[in-house]
């Protein structure tokens, strides 16, 4: 008679302390997570579970009693800068956004390139709303009573010359 006539396989809960029948293929889908993660966390130095303890391991490590900080750093941490005074690692990072200087200024840039479209061509802000409206450019011409290759020939003109005023704003 076979000694594995029991083929289900059995998960222990930490939490409810209460072990769960699960099937072969269940197990064998949380054990690889489990151990990929145990192997993951072993390798920076963040697990601590001997190996008589594996079994309690459900990957979840943060809540484990064997968890270690390992090579994780902390922004608090001071460490000297390139002048020997202690900074923490939270003073050497930039901020991404932008700061409120340059947000006014594009606002300031984008306003003076609006009066100066404007000057250039006036119904050029009505021909943006159309193209916002799915209208083709021989439907804008019938709108604004210009024929198309006019409008076009003055819509290039006038990036063209916008392109030289505020050439961070034109690929040209």
């Amino acid at each position: 008679m076979k000694k594995d006539v029991n083929q289900s396989k059995r998960i222990f809960d930490k939490g409810t302390k209460t072990w769960f029948e699960v099937t072969p293929e269940q197990y064998a889908e949380f054990d690889r997570f489990r151990t990929n993660k145990r192997k993951r966390e072993q390798y920076h130095g963040r697990c601590m579970c001997p190996r008589s303890k594996w079994w309690l391991c459900d990957g979840m490590c943060d809540d484990c009693e064997y968890h270690a900080p390992g090579d994780t750093l902390s922004l608090d941490k001071p460490v000297s800068d390139s002048e020997g005074d202690e900074v923490t690692l939270a003073d050497t990072l930039v901020d991404p956004s932008p700061s409120p200087e340059d947000i006014i200024c594009d606002m300031d840039e984008l306003e003076h390139l609006f009066k100066d479209l404007e000057e250039l061509m006036p119904e050029a802000f009505q021909i943006g709303r159309l193209r916002e409206d799915g209208k083709t450019d021989g439907e804008i011409a019938e709108i604004i009573k210009i024929k198309r290759t006019t409008f076009r020939s003055q819509i290039d003109k006038a990036a063209k010359i916008l392109a030289k005023k505020y050439p961070d704003h034109f690929n040209i």
